[in-house]
């Protein structure tokens, strides 16, 4: 399938723009891509894709511009789609249809979770809220009281919150200081995830209030 539909990029490569017409959209094999948003003048990293990820699907979907930009982090191969070699592909393999079609369903209920993390209003909520998302995605209840590991890394925990890194670390390093957390290279574990869903139903709670 490569052959047909493969390309290649290099770091650094922009596959897509914020704003530009949607044509194609992009099943990721090799590398990671990272997508980002003009948020007030300021760019922000909305996600990092690996491969399995699909990707700037949502153009073709709605027929609308791209709503965000897409940038190669490492070498990168991707299987890239248009509407044409789509629909004569999942004429010839329905299963294939299907399968895309659940993946599209979960990244529209993803995409939607992560957007009420962007809607708290401090870092402190967003990066809670964060773990809150992590914990719905292993079947993890949020009113768990004992320690929960978490395989994630500062720089995805500040992707995840549209925030800059360093912030978000400020405030780990915050919460491992009054025993919230531990902080690891590879993992995080929260000490106590019930209170972190305490902290966000407030937060959402004054919002509505407002």
């Amino acid at each position: 399938m490569f052959n047909k539909f493969g390309v290649t990029y290099q770091p650094g490569d922009i596959i897509f723009c914020e704003y530009e017409p949607g044509n194609e959209f992009y099943l990721l094999q090799e590398g990671r891509v990272k997508v980002t948003k003009i948020v007030s003048d300021m760019e922000k990293t909305l996600d990092i894709f690996h491969p399995g990820d699909i990707f700037g699907e949502m153009a073709i979907l709605e027929d609308q511009p791209r709503s965000a930009t897409a940038i190669a982090v490492d070498r990168i191969k991707v299987l890239k789609f248009n509407k044409e070699n789509f629909n004569l592909l999942i004429e010839g393999n329905p299963q294939l249809a299907v399968n895309l079609l659940k993946l599209f369903s979960n990244r529209i209920l993803d995409a939607k979770r992560r957007l009420l993390i962007l809607t708290l209003p401090d870092i402190e909520s967003k990066v809670s809220d964060v773990f809150l998302m992590l914990a719905e995605n292993q079947n993890i209840s949020p009113k768990t009281t004992h320690p929960t590991t978490f395989s994630s890394t500062i720089e995805e925990i500040a992707n995840w919150c549209g925030q800059k890194e360093n912030k978000v670390k400020n405030v780990l390093v915050n919460f491992s200081n009054s025993g919230k957390v531990q902080l690891y290279e590879d993992r995080i574990i929260v000490k106590n995830l019930y209170e972190m869903f305490r902290l966000v139903r407030a937060k959402r709670k004054s919002q509505t209030k407002e």
